[in-house]
């Protein structure tokens, strides 16, 4: 007579089946984003990977600034901000407004501001 062999407690169990609850299953299809809204999630995430943007978008809950002030802030060289800047732009987390030479930004709405709180409060619990 052999032993069973036991699973180790982290291994995972292998599925089976290819579906067991087909009912949810069709639900999170049904009111999943699309695969579009996903490609966009990612590359918002993804800009707000990068720790000196996260420095920009911080410090921009706080209310506009000028992009001198943010390069300053960041610590970054005046290409470096610009291109930052430009990226937190296309992806519309960041829009700015001219007033003669100078130019602020802010972010974009109060989404923003509320996704970047919702991290901090996440990573302070």
């Amino acid at each position: 007579m052999t032993a069973k062999k036991q699973r180790p407690e982290d291994e995972p169990i292998a599925c089976q089946l290819k579906v067991i609850h087909l009912d949810r299953l069709r639900q999170a299809k049904a009111q999943g984003p699309s695969d579009d809204e996903l490609e966009r999630l990612s590359l918002i995430f993804k800009a707000m990977g990068d720790p000196n943007r996260l420095k920009i978008l911080t410090a921009l809950m706080g209310g506009e600034m000028c992009v001198c002030d943010l390069a300053a802030h960041a610590g970054l060289s005046d290409s470096a901000i610009s291109h930052a800047l430009r990226r937190l732009r296309d992806l519309a987390l960041v829009k700015p407004r001219r007033d003669g030479q100078i130019i602020y930004y802010s972010l974009d709405d109060a989404h923003v501001a509320g996704q970047l709180q919702l991290g901090l409060d996440h990573l302070r619990h």
